[in-house]
């Protein structure tokens, strides 16, 4: 299944449920029952993954935590936000190079459109 397969069945899936339940939950709410239904479509998903930074000599077990990895190609970043901030953009652009991924979808679950919340974050693809 190539990046963009995933990301196409990743978008639908955060449609649905913000046709469900709208803006305004926390972002964990939202985490649990996207991994949840992209389980169920038989995606292999990794909460809270661990990712680590290594810089000379030194390694940091937990650099960061990504919210989501799907099929061990793309990173879900998922915010409940007012507004994303630049910031939010190059977390995932940083994320993307220290994993050598490709592909982040950044979404942001409190918007009245999810299209408006949805982003598309590229290295090299």
């Amino acid at each position: 299944m190539t990046e963009n397969e995933i990301a196409k069945i990743v978008f639908e899936t955060s449609l649905e449920l913000h046709r469900n339940y709208g803006p305004g939950m926390f972002e964990s709410v939202y985490e649990e029952i996207l991994s949840y239904e992209l389980a169920k479509k038989s995606l292999y998903i990794e909460r809270q993954k661990p990712i680590p930074v290594i810089h000379e000599e030194i390694k940091m077990e937990v650099g960061f935590r990504a919210d989501l990895i799907v099929e061990n190609k793309v990173i879900v970043e998922l915010k409940s936000v007012e507004e994303l901030a630049k910031v939010h953009y190059k977390q995932v652009i940083t994320y993307l190079k220290l994993t050598n991924y490709k592909l982040g979808l950044l979404i942001n679950f409190n918007v009245d459109l999810l299209k408006d919340g949805f982003h598309r974050i590229v290295n090299g693809l």
